[in-house]
């Protein structure tokens, strides 16, 4: 299988463009959208994303957020991690390899990560080795963690 380069998304009009195509499109684009307007130099922000392009076309993303030791509930002892957030891979390119190029590049910052899967993907979470936390009500609110750690 064909390596995909990973890039980190930079935020403007395009991007943003393209992120419209994605299902998950919410208050998190909403809100760059909104820096982007508040800050007419395009391509000057900072942004969460990463994604893959086929040709000039994004068809695979997700967002990584680091998340400080002290506000750590899911790891023991507490540490630094990564939130993986929003992968998605468009229908037409799923099955292909590239939600896999994301997470293993993810995991390539030798860090823990932290998903919260979407409804039916247990099985692609487990074949990228991430774990079920134990359940913790307050914590979790419904959502159903899973983990994965570095060697």
């Amino acid at each position: 299988m064909a390596a995909f380069k990973v890039e980190k998304l930079r935020v403007n009009y395009k991007t943003l463009e393209e992120f419209k195509k994605f299902k998950e499109y919410g208050l998190q684009e909403l809100s760059m959208l909104e820096d982007l307007q508040a800050n007419i130099m395009e391509d000057d922000i900072e942004s969460p994303f990463y994604g893959i392009y086929y040709g000039d076309k994004l068809v695979a993303r997700m967002s990584l957020y680091r998340v400080d030791q002290k506000e750590d509930k899911y790891f023991n002892p507490p540490q630094e991690y990564l939130e993986l957030w929003k992968l998605e891979v468009l229908a037409d390119y799923q099955q292909k390899g590239f939600g896999k190029a994301l997470v293993e590049y993810a995991k390539g910052y030798n860090l823990p990560i932290k998903t919260n899967p979407r409804i039916k993907s247990a099985e692609f979470w487990s074949k990228m080795d991430f774990v079920p936390v134990e359940y913790d009500m307050e914590r979790d609110f419904g959502a159903n963690p899973l983990v994965w750690y570095p060697n």
